[in-house]
């Protein structure tokens, strides 16, 4: 079992939504420090920062390196994937923070969306939650189909407090 100092440097490594954008650019293909600023359009010193950071923890393993355009040595890096199994206390504010950078800039027909209101019992929510993680978790661990397009998926369940009324409870 990990120890809390782990555990804590861990989720510290994955409290900044630029990080878990940066695992999601390297989820499916490696890619280096240069590449990974050029698209987060950074400062290539910023995010070897946190890539970095998201190496010594083990989100991010540095593969061999390369040879780059000028001769120059180019470390590529690829997820571990090990980020989704990490627990992070009060994490929905930074995660709808990053999704809302990811959707950033794409046309509305971009985003599928889908939105319900329920009125479920305790027993029907932990239900409803548990059988939409088992499915996107059977998602999570197949190897990417080859001609596939690298896509996200954002679920967010949340009271509704507009709906809760003391009649209705």
């Amino acid at each position: 079992m990990p120890s809390d100092k782990l555990v804590q440097s861990r989720a510290r490594a994955l409290s900044s939504p630029l990080r878990l954008r940066i695992l999601r650019l390297c989820l499916h293909e490696s890619r280096t420090n240069k590449e990974i600023a050029d698209i987060l359009d950074l400062n290539p010193a910023t995010s070897l920062h946190h890539v970095r950071t998201l190496v010594s923890n083990g989100y991010l393993a540095a593969e061999e390196a390369r040879r780059g355009n000028r001769g120059a040595k180019e470390v590529p890096y690829r997820s571990t994937k090990q980020s989704w199994g990490t627990r992070i206390p009060d994490a929905a504010p930074m995660l709808v923070d990053t999704f809302l950078q990811e959707i950033e800039g794409l046309a509305p027909q971009e985003i599928q969306v889908v939105r319900l209101g329920l009125k479920l019992n305790e027993e029907n929510q932990k239900e409803l939650m548990s059988r939409l993680r088992s499915v996107i978790e059977d998602y999570a661990v197949r190897d990417p189909d080859p001609d596939g397009v690298a896509t996200s998926l954002f679920l967010a369940h949340h009271l509704d407090l507009t709906g809760n009324t003391p009649k209705d409870q």
